[in-house]
């Protein structure tokens, strides 16, 4: 697969990219440099390899799952600057 003017354009307008026309040619060999990467990786066999999420075997601690002390929702809010209904109550961020 091979990029090309058109598809470099609808990137950078895609990623809200402001890519001048004289960059775009580099921009091009970048892309198709990345792409032939790609494409070398799908030649490795991975037969018999399990997926994996870290290059080191670990396993997560667990803990017992046991009942707390919980559902006193008056001494959980009891610190907060300003509560409703055992709520807290924080000021509008987004518009």
């Amino acid at each position: 697969m091979s990029v090309d003017k058109t598809t470099v354009g609808r990137i950078a307008k895609l990623a809200r990219i402001a890519l001048p026309d004289e960059q775009v040619e580099s921009m091009m060999g970048e892309l198709n440099g990345i792409l032939g990467w790609i494409e070398q990786l799908h030649e490795v066999d991975i037969d018999g390899v399990e997926p994996m999420t870290s290059v080191v075997a670990q396993k997560l601690k667990m803990r017992d799952d046991v009942v707390t002390a919980g559902g006193d929702a008056a001494a959980i809010v009891a610190n907060a600057p300003q509560t409703e209904d055992d709520f807290f109550v924080v000021p509008k961020v987004v518009e």
